[in-house]
């Protein structure tokens, strides 16, 4: 195998970023080529290769590196390719690249394992318990991994034209994938470990760097290899899609890739869920020492309940009859904590401590915009709490310290208001899209990290350079900065990305539907 999956992923994503690049320079997007339109984590063969028997067998043949299934030589000699049509050839490619992918995995688990997890001066450095906190259950995660493996080499082994994998992704996720979310779960325990690690034992550090030089590591970090399984697990999940956006519609491979991806989406919903789990739980039990309470206590911690924004915010003074520049302090400070079902309203007071003097549930928050009014009311909007903490409304003038901070604010106040380019109620609409082309990592709850090659909506941006976006792929939203993509020009590329998308989620919708009508009933 020519490639660690951290190579083989990155080429991947590179190589998509690239052909919608193309394709949306082009007028049509059909006028793109098979190839390109087939973004492949591939290698070309090499002459060499071309000579390669005709035996197609990923995991037993470690030198082999990766080629276009149309490429191999035992699809070249069968005459096959004049046969097939052009959309059954890019599903072939989509197939065979989940199952290239695996391999690409399986080895760098592999490597984790060999190189890192059983190498003996670093057994003697960490306690058992440390070696469990960093590596948690990897064995059985490369077991399944394996044995999912063998499954598709089999597969692809049984005949020249792959019949279908989704089929095998679906039987393993159900019965063999919760390894992932037990992996994933810990995550939390395994970076702050890492860390600690690094701090407090020199000669784990040294030995690590060591370790990370050797040639086999192809110059990745030790840390690249503790998150392969989210990334894969993630990853395997866009490679179902985009197979489901290749078969025919209505056909049994339709059925198996959708199934399979039902699945897949909820393991990584629990995997992101056992993340955040524990994170929250702290971050609850850090703010309630914090808060102090001038109303009547409002119980802080619940498991239900997690932080959705902090911030600083300026306070309009005195009633709107008495505003005015003269004012000796127009505003005061005041400090929200926005929670997923509750706004707490303070005042921040000696000992990094907040006096709690409002509170309202979020569904019964509304925000305003002020029009324009000078330099001095600029970024300024109305927060009004129909039922406050002493059962009445009240009403809040609010100065934040930009116009994206002003954004941010009220659509996590008010997360069902309309936005600049389309209704959250509406799905139908031709709105702005962008890829993304750097990786963000999330600085705040209310951010939201990307990763290469992402699509999504544009449904707000400011002038200061934020955008607030939803993911296509699984309709998460948030903001990020509008650096960190590119826009997505050509209409008929964003009409073609939707309609994958509705496709992809049909299943989900129709469910919703089904829910809602028995919850009207």
């Amino acid at each position: 195998l020519g490639l660690l999956y951290q190579e083989y992923r990155d080429k991947s994503t590179r190589e998509e970023i690239e052909t919608r690049r193309l394709q949306d320079s082009q007028t049509d997007p059909e006028e793109s080529s098979p190839s390109e339109e087939t973004p492949s984590e591939a290698e070309p063969s090499s002459t060499a290769e071309s000579k390669a028997p005709p035996q197609i067998s990923l995991l037993r043949n470690s030198n082999s590196r990766f080629n276009l299934w149309q490429d191999l030589p035992e699809i070249r000699s069968s005459g096959i390719l004049s046969i097939l049509q052009p959309d059954e050839i890019k599903l072939q490619e989509a197939m065979f690249e989940l199952v290239t992918s695996e391999a690409s995995y399986y080895k760098s688990l592999n490597l984790l394992v060999s190189h890192f997890m059983e190498n003996e001066r670093l057994k003697k450095i960490l306690h058992q318990s440390e070696a469990h906190i960093l590596f948690s259950n990897v064995l059985d995660v490369m077991a399944v991994s394996e044995r999912f493996l063998l499954d598709l080499e089999q597969r692809v082994e049984e005949n020249i034209v792959i019949s279908d994998v989704c089929d095998i992704v679906y039987q393993h996720t159900v019965n063999h994938f919760s390894v992932y979310i037990t992996y994933v779960s810990n995550q939390t325990y395994q970076e702050r470990a890492y860390k600690q690690l690094l701090q407090d034992k020199p000669a784990f550090r040294e030995l690590i760097s060591q370790l990370e030089l050797d040639p086999k590591c192809k110059g990745l970090s030790f840390s690249s290899f503790l998150i392969l399984p989210f990334q894969r697990i993630t990853r395997l999940k866009l490679l179902v899609q985009n197979i489901l956006k290749k078969v025919e519609e209505k056909s049994d491979r339709e059925t198996t890739a959708l199934d399979a991806h039902k699945e897949l989406e909820t393991v990584v919903k629990a995997c992101n869920e056992g993340v955040r789990k524990m994170s929250r739980t702290e971050q609850m039990i850090s703010i309630q020492k914090k808060l102090e309470f001038k109303i009547k206590s409002v119980p802080i911690i619940s498991h239900s309940r997690w932080l959705l924004k902090q911030g600083e915010l300026q306070q309009m003074n005195g009633p709107k009859t008495s505003r005015t520049l003269r004012t000796k302090k127009l505003f005061r400070e005041i400090y929200l904590f926005l929670f997923n079902d509750l706004l707490v309203l303070c005042r921040q007071i000696p000992g990094d401590k907040y006096q709690v003097f409002d509170s309202a549930p979020r569904g019964l928050l509304r925000v305003e915009e002020l029009e324009d009014q000078g330099q001095s009311l600029a970024n300024v909007f109305i927060l009004r709490l129909l039922e406050n903490a002493d059962d009445r409304e009240a009403s809040y003038m609010l100065k934040a310290s930009s116009q994206s901070e002003m954004k941010r604010w009220m659509i996590s106040l008010a997360p069902n208001r309309r936005t600049k380019f389309v209704s959250f109620t509406s799905r139908l609409v031709d709105c702005p899209q962008i890829q993304c082309v750097h990786p963000y990592v999330a600085q705040q709850p209310d951010e939201l990290s990307l990763e290469l090659a992402d699509v999504l909506n544009i449904l707000d941006k400011t002038d200061d350079g934020w955008i607030f976006g939803e993911r296509l792929h699984d309709q998460e939203r948030g903001w990020f900065p509008s650096s960190m993509g590119e826009e997505i020009l050509n209409p008929k590329i964003r009409a073609q990305n939707l309609k994958e998308c509705f496709r992809v989620h049909k299943s989900d919708d129709s469910q919703r539907r089904k829910l809602g009508s028995r919850n009207r009933q």
